[in-house]
């Protein structure tokens, strides 16, 4: 065929950074997505999101002459082996939704061929990877499936690709063995499960750390319930003691993955996972408490309100779940006017770093962007879940 691999939704956080590395590990890499538009600045050797790094490794992939670009359908049919990066998102009452990996499938299977290998990549709902095998056998048509999920943290790809352990999964022991082979180019090991335990797997993962910052959350309201200081607290804590060494600090839990997979479990374990919404709760009710805290030591009616730092975490510009937006939807109840500042996200509403301070009241620190270590706060009343400033997290 013509291609070893094609990455179908390739343009994206996970499916680019996997696209470079196997170009640059000279694999022969066609990148299929609908964002046409898109194609240009990367075929330029510019990356479209922040990854470190990924510019010189996109650099090297391009050099090599072995990463293709394409938006029409029909060429993935030219590639031994499809690496599909569409999951499966949660609908409006927050069930998982199966409709958008079947239709894509719906799409691309008059292209396929037999004997195609197709790794499914995103997260997945339990039980998925059964579903899109069984849809290929019911069309006869000869589609080896397996699940390999990705693991990398934003930001980090182009680190833990060759170093994190990866996880393999499918329905017979030839397809395990090339996929092994696979991704034996990167330098990673592998891992073997069943394909619904490494659909749980994943699930499991991202629940974890979700749950983490539950717990970290949930310790800083009830001290800050208190007017105590829940940094000083944890800094005591943690100092030298293994047990509790990797609790998390607290902040604005969110993102792309943590949440939606959370309430994917719940959803799979028919809606039985207290633990689980207990987790959705508290996190996503941050927002709301360090508002009704602010508003009682400061009253917000009529003042200037900025957020600094609309992504949903710090140093990156994916603002994708970002609790950043549910703070200013909450504070355009409660304030006079609110201001936002993102260095890596541009919205037409959006300010300088500097303006938003100088015309705010009370600033609250919604990312912890390295770039705010040096802002000039101008003496400004600043709220910092995060005690990324190194002054506690108590809201005064």
């Amino acid at each position: 065929m013509k291609h070893d691999i094609c990455v179908i939704g390739g343009l994206g956080h996970v499916g680019l950074p996997l696209s470079i590395v196997f170009a640059c590990r000279g694999l022969d890499v066609l990148v299929y997505d609908r964002n046409e538009a898109g194609f240009a600045p990367v075929m330029a050797g510019t990356m479209p999101f922040i990854e470190e790094g990924g510019e010189a490794f996109l650099g090297e992939a391009l050099s090599k002459g072995k990463l293709h670009f394409t938006c029409r359908t029909e060429e993935i049919g030219e590639a031994r082996t499809l690496v599909v990066v569409i999951g499966t998102p949660v609908d409006a009452y927050l069930n998982p939704k199966l409709e958008l990996i079947m239709s894509l499938l719906e799409e691309i299977t008059p292209f396929l061929r037999d004997g195609q290998m197709m790794i499914l990549r995103s997260t997945l709902f339990p039980g998925t990877t059964q579903i899109v095998k069984e849809y290929f056998e019911k069309r006869n048509l000869k589609i080896r499936v397996t699940f390999c999920p990705e693991r990398i943290a934003e930001g980090k790809a182009f680190n833990e690709l060759f170093h994190l352990p990866q996880i393999i999964s499918g329905f017979c022991e030839e397809d395990l063995q090339e996929v092994e082979a696979l991704f034996g180019r990167l330098g990673c090991e592998t891992l073997r499960l069943e394909p619904i335990e490494a659909e749980l797997g994943k699930l499991f993962t991202n629940a974890w750390r979700y749950f983490q910052f539950a717990i970290s959350n949930q310790f800083y309201m009830v001290a800050g319930n208190y007017n105590l200081d829940f940094y000083k607290i944890f800094n005591a804590i943690t100092y030298n003691y293994p047990r509790i060494s990797q609790m998390a600090r607290a902040g604005f839990a969110a993102g792309p993955c943590l949440f939606k997979d959370t309430l994917q479990l719940a959803a799979f374990n028919n809606n039985q996972f207290d633990l689980g919404y207990a987790a959705m709760t508290t996190n996503e009710g941050l927002p709301a408490y360090v508002i009704d805290k602010l508003k009682a030591k400061i009253p917000l009616k009529g003042r200037t309100v900025g957020i600094l730092g609309m992504a949903f975490k710090g140093g990156s510009d994916d603002k994708r779940g970002s609790l950043s937006y549910k703070l200013r939807r909450i504070l355009r109840w409660e304030a006079g006017e609110v201001l936002c500042t993102d260095p890596y996200i541009q919205e037409s509403d959006f300010l300088p770093a500097q303006e938003v301070v100088r015309r705010s009241d009370v600033l609250i620190l919604g990312s912890p962007h390295p770039e705010y270590k040096t802002l000039d706060m101008a003496g400004k009343h600043v709220v910092d879940v995060w005690n990324f400033f190194g002054k506690g997290g108590v809201i005064a």
